[in-house]
């Protein structure tokens, strides 16, 4: 092949990866790596350099996180922490919607999110059973939640792993510059999420008192390996906190508390191995591969050197056309290969725009790869594994369902964003974060009246709802 049918062979098998991924007519897995096979095989890029487009750091930081909740969820802690949670809100469906997407938010930024939609779903649905109202509003938040959440750490959501791996950014440098704008969005959206479903958060006393009834403590199956899984999670989290400092990969923090877990729990290999979510880890290796075949032909640079032009190289405007459009690419294309086709086009533009520094443009693209994923069902790898557990207990979430409430309440999100990023490009990370966080700290003080206000308004008119709730 000539260097020009090169460049069109292999972004033509870039886009055709992609149509086939979001028309999900074919397993994600498989298209990736049918991708990754074909730029090989044609010679576009040559089996040495193929294996060194193949992010490990990330790769690493996935396998290693997975063993450890594979393990944790033994335990029987996050079902725990479920029942807790509806108890503790005294089994009164609004204050369980918040509980529970609390629960799910924090866990999403200390695990990853798809972890823990798999961890909470099913607790989910024995609580909606319970009281026998539709699950479906408790689903949607918990997946508007988790993405929201992850976007706060470095391991939170994928992107982020993908995009500290190729940065050299770590765990503090996200929770201190993402954080504090998180905990704004996350307030605002829950609230509203409330709001919206307020009708159908109505359940009668009765079934309430049976949710009082459910023994939490049950739960809790192995108090041993519990305690030993609860000091290797907090320690490998200090290790993410630390880890910059100590000069350490991200994975090689996580990869490490995997194998003390393993041998402190004396679990067989064979079986923690297959928690490991492979198809998700194949997956990122064929993107990575089909995303360096772009690189080594010269798209991405080309594509960076119409993004400099169009804003002239200036970092504010830059910054802002990365978020809207990796939140509107990323509602409706998988954030993780969008994102993967971003990290090299960013690095280029800095390279070529002569840009030493590039956190602005990192902040704008993780903001808008994560919070964007919320827009649509397929936007991010927790909404798919949502939707298909749903789906398989005869409770389907259309298309189109959860885009006209999610849409909306994304764009709300990159609104907040776009302000945030304008005002820390301005102010610098020390003032921006400090405002932020003090607005985000008064925004949750306020949340706790202005929700205990809309629960006494739907329990004044309880009755009306119940009856509403049971006609035809």
């Amino acid at each position: 092949m000539t260097e020009h049918q090169q460049v069109i062979f292999a972004t033509i098998v870039f886009i055709a990866t992609y149509v086939v991924i979001v028309s999900e007519r074919i397993h994600r897995t498989t298209v990736a790596l049918v991708g990754a096979a074909l730029v090989v095989l044609t010679g576009i890029i040559v089996p040495e350099k193929a294996v060194l487009a193949i992010d490990f750091n990330t790769i690493g930081l996935l396998v290693g996180m997975m063993i450890i909740v594979g393990i944790t969820r033994h335990t029987g802690v996050f079902e725990y922490l479920a029942i807790k949670a509806a108890k503790v809100s005294k089994g009164e469906p609004l204050k369980i919607l918040a509980a529970l997407a609390l629960i799910t938010a924090v866990l999403s930024a200390l695990l990853d999110n798809v972890t823990t939609v798999l961890l909470i779903v099913p607790v989910t649905f024995a609580i909606a059973r319970q009281l026998k109202i539709t699950p479906l509003p408790f689903l949607i938040t918990e997946i508007i939640a988790s993405n929201i959440g992850g976007t706060a750490t470095l391991i939170g959501d994928p992107p982020n792993i993908m995009i500290g791996s190729a940065t050299g950014l770590g765990f503090m440098d996200f929770v201190i510059n993402l954080t504090p704008i998180v905990v704004v969005i996350y307030v605002f959206t829950v609230f509203l999420l409330q709001v919206i479903y307020r009708k159908q958060m109505v359940a009668r006393d009765e079934l309430r008192e049976n949710i009082m009834q459910l023994d939490e403590n049950k739960e809790l199956k192995d108090p041993v390996l519990l305690r030993r899984s609860l000091i290797v999670l907090g320690l490998t989290i200090l290790g993410f906190v630390l880890h910059q400092y100590l000069h350490l990969e991200s994975s090689a923090v996580a990869l490490s508390g995997a194998t003390l877990l393993l041998l402190l729990s004396r679990e067989d290999p064979e079986h923690a191995l297959q928690v490991v979510e492979w198809p998700v880890i194949f997956f990122f290796i064929g993107l990575f591969v089909v995303v360096g075949a772009l690189e080594e032909v010269g798209v991405i640079e080309a594509v960076a050197k119409w993004g400099l032009e169009t804003t002239g190289g200036n970092m504010l405007p830059t910054g802002i056309l990365v978020l809207w459009l990796s939140a509107i690419a990323s509602s409706f294309v998988d954030n993780i290969p969008f994102v993967a086709t971003m990290i090299p086009l960013i690095s280029d533009m800095g390279r070529l725009g002569g840009i030493a520094d590039l956190n602005f443009l990192w902040w704008s693209l993780s903001l808008g790869a994560c919070l964007g994923g919320n827009g649509t069902i397929i936007g991010a790898s927790a909404n798919v594994v949502v939707v298909g557990m749903s789906e398989k207990r005869g409770q389907p979430i259309t298309f189109i369902s959860f885009m006209k409430i999610a849409f909306p309440l994304m764009l709300m999100s990159i609104v907040f964003a776009t302000g945030y990023l304008i005002f820390w490009y301005i102010y610098h990370t020390q003032t921006a974060m400090a405002v932020t966080l003090a607005i985000g700290v008064f925004l949750a003080l306020l949340y706790r009246p202005a929700s205990a206000m809309l629960a006494k308004s739907i329990n004044k008119n309880k009755h009306d709802l119940l009856e509403e709730k049971n006609l035809p």
